[in-house]
């Protein structure tokens, strides 16, 4: 009877359906997991196509003279007339000397916009200030080109449309294919994105001073979130007494984990800043309102890995006479240490990665100068990665890309950092 009950046409259909419903289950799944690896793949080619072109620049070779008459008489030469000298004259005789044929004042406007004129002249007052015997000799110089010269050669900006709809005229491709020939133009490693702070000039702007900005950020926050995290994490699990007080605690930990990371910035305003009269826009500021945020992270992951040591190693310490602070801290923390650096290591890379806090405390400032301590002016990479975002030139565009590709493989070598540590340290458990 059962046998015939089981082999029926409505038990058969009944099986038919469920496994029709597991395959439909398995494909939704399935599909689900290739649409996020096809949209993560997406955004990762569309950052590398824009980005990828931001580390690489070009470079104009110029022979500049030293003219004697453009700087001050030689005891007069102390370092502040050095920097003011007339170095914008001396590199427009150097690119004017390339083609000796341009006579017109507007020809030459066009041949002096072939490259940047801020880094030109830097360049060259630079190697004065470092070197006066340099005047009155001629030098070879290497200047990177305008922005849009730049763009132009590595194709991003089409010749072929007609010359209204472009910034750079058919006269100035003319020259700048005259200096490819004879080999004054070339394409080199840009050192500048990783070594000069921020610009007005794209060509001339880098991450330096906001990577700079960040680093000292994560590590005051590091300092500051990881002992009080871990500390209070052990005294909850292990030491606070079993009352409505610890519950009301937890809660509120849990909660302010899924606080959105604005109201954190808004706290920093009006407690550090207001309150405590903190200076807007500096690294200190900014260190301690991140380790808010990354506060209540630490605290869940540290006790998830306190819970996921077997209670049998504090019994075994307490049942050989240790006490109770001795069979946590000798047995019980080395055990969930592993759990403890890996999740207080993603919580500060998450950190890393905001932009709202530092924003609501100041941290937009357009910064030219990189910060040596803690309480000068600075920006972080988020938020300039925010401020490029902002300009729709190309080349911001560009070098926007260029900095996200950055800021991810910062990210991914930072849990790559807490991967490694956690196998590291579960292998010596």
């Amino acid at each position: 009877m059962n046998v015939s009950q089981h082999m029926s046409d409505k038990a058969r259909k009944h099986l038919k359906s469920r496994y029709a419903k597991e395959r439909r289950f398995r494909f939704y799944g399935l599909s689900a997991v290739l649409f996020a690896i096809a949209s993560l793949g997406w955004l990762l080619l569309s950052l590398f196509a824009t980005g990828l072109t931001a580390f690489q620049e070009h470079y104009v070779t110029l022979e500049a003279e030293m003219t004697v008459s453009a700087f001050a008489p030689p005891d007069q030469r102390s370092v502040e007339t050095l920097r003011i000298a007339d170095y914008k004259s001396i590199v427009e005789n150097a690119i004017e000397a390339k083609f000796p044929d341009v006579r017109t004042a507007g020809e030459k406007d066009l041949l002096f916009a072939l490259i940047s004129e801020s880094g030109a002249t830097d360049h060259l007052r630079k190697r004065v200030v470092r070197n006066p015997d340099i005047i009155g000799s001629k030098i070879v110089m290497t200047v990177p080109t305008s922005d849009q010269v730049d763009q132009l050669l590595k194709g991003h900006i089409d010749r072929n449309v007609p010359e209204a709809r472009r910034q750079i005229s058919d006269q100035q491709i003319l020259w700048l294919d005259d200096l490819r020939a004879r080999g004054a133009i070339k394409k080199k490693f840009n050192s500048i994105l990783f070594f000069n702070p921020d610009s007005r000039d794209p060509e001339l702007a880098g991450i330096a001073s906001a990577a700079v900005g960040s680093v000292m950020i994560v590590i005051i926050a590091f300092i500051l979130a990881l002992p009080i995290g871990v500390g209070a994490a052990i005294y909850l699990d292990e030491f606070a007494p079993r009352n409505r007080l610890r519950d009301w605690v937890e809660i509120n930990i849990n909660n302010l984990a899924a606080v959105p990371s604005i109201i954190f910035g808004l706290l920093g305003l009006a407690v550090f800043i207001n309150i405590f009269g903190f200076q807007r826009s500096i690294p200190l500021v900014g260190g301690m309102v991140l380790a808010l945020r990354a506060f209540p992270t630490i605290v869940i992951a540290t006790r998830a890995a306190l819970r996921s040591v077997s209670p049998a190693m504090v019994d075994g310490a307490l049942s050989l006479g240790a006490s109770h602070v001795q069979a946590v801290f000798q047995q019980k923390v080395p055990q969930a240490m592993p759990g403890i650096l890996t999740g207080s290591i993603v919580s500060i890379a998450l950190v890393l990665g905001e932009t709202a806090p530092l924003l609501m405390i100041g941290m937009v400032a357009f910064v030219t100068e990189i910060p040596t301590t803690v309480t000068d002016p600075a920006t972080a990479l988020p938020v300039q990665i925010f401020l490029w975002s902002e300009s729709p030139e190309r080349a911001w565009s560009e070098r926007t890309a260029a900095a996200i590709l950055i800021l991810l493989a910062i990210l991914m070598t930072m849990n790559a950092l807490a991967i490694w540590l956690r196998s590291r340290l579960g292998k010596r458990r």
